[in-house]
């Protein structure tokens, strides 16, 4: 019988560390009911410590999922562990995560430690978090440029101390997959109570080897992997849990070991994600993106038609990609909206579902078909947008040529559910028609941040799809993302923008 290998999935953590994948409390309590259903072993929720909003959302996710792990990551300090408890203490399984940089660069320039004191500080910290759960990780950082011997007595030392898994990540993506095997081999052939602990790998992807250093630890006997969906991450990310499951599960043969993973949720979660952080699939991703299962070549395309297996190694339902069928017409009743909903994995209530059906019903009132990817972005634009301080009430946009330059004019609501609301307009010149809407909520909100990130992309196909904007922002040192769905290219952008200020507004508010 094959070997079982966790999957520990930091999506909620070290992904929302790639630039403009910051989610909210909804949106981070939506992704974990679906990383549940995708069926990973642990959710790593978020990093307690570093604010009351990381704190707040930690806490709200062990609360929300029953049948997942969830870890929160702190370093190897009480007061962090402390916080950490606070967080995770009502989930069904609580993992504290603690780590400590062992390697020669990061003990001396950033601890300003010797490898003894970092080994008393390692063995103190696994002993504290020990004493509210068994279940503790300990994680070396940048163990791929650490001392093989000084890694061996930091794991034996952790291990003695309580840890149940020992993570050894390549923090900074330097090694490569040769190397990794022989480093986890070594441990695995010299630390004396190995098993005793679980043997984790945690990889970025700087140098483009996460995946295959990843695999390589597994060959070599590591049984967690942590990774995130679509591989996003600090820098250039983390190993995608879509390549390593399907790589797991496409050559059995060579790996033998399974994980606990519903790979027909694959696709439904890399989805997901995508829609909430409003940054789109490449079309060139490995497994899940659109060119995939796409055959250009004549003579790819006559030998699937004789056979699929002479060109592809998996099927597009394996990891639940099915056909893009039209959904919902403007004859569809509200029961027809509500199980596309269910299908698409989201529960609604009854009041949720009528602003759903009101919204897909516009929609297919002004786009002839309306698929699923139309559902999903209504329900996370119309259903789950929360009632923000600043509201896009109207606006009208001109694109001006020769001595006429493009202007807007836009009216906006202020205040929140409670609150008096104060309605008002203005009109502003622009460079071109979205910079005029953009510079008319400027001038109505009173900020001019700095504008890091505008992206557009169709979220279906076609002339009549819906638009997906995403934009980032900078303002006296904070940063923001706001997304937006809409038929409009302009009303998305201004949307985009104005869900991008009140997400500023709140981070601001949380400093």
């Amino acid at each position: 019988m094959a070997e079982r290998v966790y999957v520990f999935d930091t999506t909620l953590r070290d992904g929302e560390q790639s630039p403009g994948a910051t989610m909210n409390l909804d949106e981070k309590i939506r992704m974990a009911h679906q990383l549940e259903t995708l069926g990973v072993d642990i959710i790593e929720a978020g990093f307690p410590i570093a604010s009351q909003g990381d704190f707040e959302a930690v806490q709200a996710i062990a609360r929300a999922v029953k049948n997942v792990q969830v870890a929160g990551l702190c370093r190897a300090v009480k007061g962090d562990i402390d916080r950490c408890w606070e967080a995770i203490k009502d989930a069904k399984n609580p993992r504290i995560h603690t780590f400590l940089a062992t390697s020669d660069i990061h003990m001396k320039y950033k601890l300003d430690k010797t490898a003894d004191e970092v080994l008393i500080m390692a063995e103190k910290a696994v002993k504290h978090a020990a004493q509210y759960t068994k279940n503790v990780e300990f994680s070396a950082e940048d163990a791929s440029r650490s001392d093989w011997d000084f890694l061996v007595k930091v794991t034996e030392t952790v291990i003695d101390a309580g840890a149940t898994v020992v993570n050894i990540p390549d923090t900074v993506g330097y090694t490569q997959p040769f190397e990794y095997y022989d480093m986890i081999k070594y441990l695995m052939d010299n630390v004396k109570n190995v098993d005793k602990a679980i043997i984790s790998v945690h990889c970025h992807n700087d140098l483009g080897s996460a995946v295959a250093n990843s695999l390589a630890a597994i060959k070599a006997g590591a049984r967690q992997v942590e990774c995130t969906v679509l591989g996003i991450g600090e820098r250039a990310g983390n190993a995608a849990l879509e390549d390593l499951v399907m790589a797991i599960n496409t050559r059995k043969e060579l790996y033998d070991v399974e994980t606990g993973i519903n790979t027909e949720q694959i696709f439904p979660s890399c989805r997901r994600l995508s829609q909430i952080i409003g940054m789109p699939i490449p079309p060139n991703k490995a497994i899940v993106g659109a060119n995939a299962f796409a055959h250009e070549s004549g003579v790819h395309q006559d030998g699937v038609l004789k056979n699929r297996l002479t060109y592809e190694i998996m099927t597009p339902a394996s990891i639940g990609q099915l056909s893009n069928n039209i959904v919902i017409g403007k004859h569809s009743g509200s029961h027809a909206v509500k199980n596309k909903a269910e299908e698409l994995g989201y529960n609604l209530t009854d009041e949720q579902v009528q602003i759903l059906f009101k919204a897909v019903k516009d929609l297919a009132d002004k786009k002839e078909q309306v698929f699923d990817e139309d559902v999903e972005a209504m329900i996370l634009e119309k259903v789950y947008r929360r009632l923000d301080r600043f509201r896009l009430v109207a606006m009208s946009v001109f694109s001006g040529t020769g001595d006429v330059p493009p202007h807007a004019a836009v009216v906006m609501e202020f205040g929140r559910e409670g609150e008096d609301i104060e309605t008002k307009r203005i009109s502003e010149f622009g460079e071109g028609s979205v910079d005029a809407v953009f510079q008319s909520i400027y001038s109505l909100v009173g900020v001019s941040p700095k504008l890091e990130v505008y992206s557009v992309n169709a979220v279906t196909e076609g002339s009549d799809a819906l638009a997906g904007v995403a934009v980032r922002i900078e303002n006296d040192g904070v940063k923001a993302v706001g997304r937006a769905n809409d038929g409009d290219v302009v009303k998305a952008s201004a949307l985009a923008m104005v869900n991008a200020l009140n997400r500023m507004e709140k981070a601001k508010e949380e400093k």
